[in-house]
């Protein structure tokens, strides 16, 4: 068994730092990927379909590489998916996200300089 996540995209905000109730600091982010749909390249496509993966980031490191990005940066992130739960108003409420072991911006392909 695997849950390995490598994922290249694009920030679409600035990055949000929220302390939990437990006070673990936790910082997020949106991240834009193009999807190849049936096996045809984006670039065949006239409209482009992409999927925007909410990013966690637990570790000192992964904080603060992740609040030093800018919106449009192209960055690389490794991870693995998990679905985190809490309660919200009046029940639980669950999301999958995927948590960062690793996050770089990626230089030239388009980035942002």
């Amino acid at each position: 068994m695997l849950n390995d996540v490598q994922l290249i995209g694009r920030i679409s905000a600035p990055a949000e730092r929220r302390v939990m109730p437990s006070d673990d600091e936790l910082v997020s982010f949106r991240l834009v990927v193009d999807r190849d749909r049936l096996g045809k390249p984006v670039t065949d496509r006239k409209r482009p379909t992409v999927d925007v993966i909410d990013v966690a980031c637990w570790t000192a490191r992964t904080r603060k590489v992740a609040l030093a990005l800018q919106p449009g940066d192209v960055v690389r992130v490794q991870g693995a998916l998990r679905r985190r739960f809490w309660k919200a108003g009046g029940g639980a409420v669950s999301r999958h996200e995927v948590e960062a072991a690793s996050v770089a911006r990626v230089r030239g392909v388009g980035a942002r300089r």
